[in-house]
C-alpha cells in the first residue's frame, strides 16, 4: 500500500484538535439551519406583504363580512409553498453533511410544523362543521399558521439554545394573539405589516452584513 500524505496529516491531529474542529462544525451548521439566511426572509416577507396583502385588499370594505376571493386564497396558498421550498432548500444545502443529532433536530423541526399546520386545518374543517362565524374561520386563518411556526422556534430553543430564534417566535406568537382584535378583515392587514415589514428588515440588515 502507498503512503498517503493526508492520511499522515489526519492521524497527526490531536484528539482536542479534532473535537474542536466537530465542535465548531456543529455550531456553524446550527447557526446556518435557524431561520437567519436572508433569502429566507425575504421569501416570507413576500408571503405577507404580498400574499396577506392581497388578500386584505379583496375583503377590504366588505360589510358584512363574507370571505376573501378564491383567487387571492390560491396566490397566498403559492407564495407560501414556494416560501417553503426556499426554507428547505437553504436549510437542506446548509446541513449537507452533517448528521447525527443535528440532523435528528432538523427532522424534527419539520415535523413539528407539519404536524402543527395539519391540525391546524382539521380544526378550521371542524369549526366550518360546527357553524362558527366566518369572520372566526378568518381570524384563524390568518393568526393560527403565525402560532404555530412562533411555539415550534420558542420549543426549538431548548435543543439550539439560540435566543434568536426565541425571540423570533414570541415576536410571532404575539402578533398571533393580538392580531384577531382587529376583526376579520383588518386581522390580515395587521399581520402583514407585523410580520412582513420585519421579515424584510432582517433580510436587508442580513445582506449588508454579508457585504460588509
Amino acid at each position: 500500500m502507498k503512503d498517503d500524505p493526508d492520511m499522515g496529516e489526519t492521524a497527526d491531529i490531536d484528539p482536542q484538535d479534532a473535537a474542536v474542529i466537530m465542535r465548531e462544525a456543529r455550531h456553524r451548521a446550527e447557526r446556518e439551519l435557524t431561520v437567519r439566511h436572508p433569502l429566507i426572509f425575504a421569501s416570507w416577507a413576500l408571503v405577507y406583504l404580498l400574499g396577506y396583502g392581497v388578500v386584505w385588499l379583496s375583503i377590504r370594505g366588505q360589510h358584512p363580512y363574507r370571505a376573501p376571493a378564491g383567487w387571492a386564497l390560491a396566490l397566498l396558498a403559492l407564495l407560501a409553498v414556494i416560501a417553503l421550498g426556499v426554507t428547505a432548500m437553504v436549510t437542506d444545502r446548509a446541513a449537507s453533511g452533517v448528521g447525527g443529532a443535528s440532523a435528528l433536530r432538523r427532522r424534527i423541526y419539520w415535523l413539528s410544523i407539519a404536524i402543527g399546520l395539519a391540525g391546524l386545518y382539521i380544526m378550521e374543517a371542524a369549526l366550518r362543521y360546527n357553524g362558527v362565524s366566518r369572520g372566526v374561520i378568518s381570524v384563524v386563518t390568518a393568526s393560527a399558521p403565525l402560532l404555530v411556526a412562533g411555539v415550534v422556534l420558542v420549543a426549538g430553543t431548548a435543543a439550539w439554545l439560540n435566543w434568536y430564534a426565541f425571540g423570533l417566535g414570541v415576536w410571532l406568537i404575539a402578533v398571533a394573539a393580538f392580531s384577531g382584535f382587529a376583526g376579520p378583515a383588518a386581522v390580515w392587514a395587521v399581520d402583514a405589516l407585523a410580520v412582513g415589514i420585519p421579515f424584510l428588515l432582517l433580510a436587508a440588515i442580513r445582506i449588508g452584513r454579508t457585504w460588509s
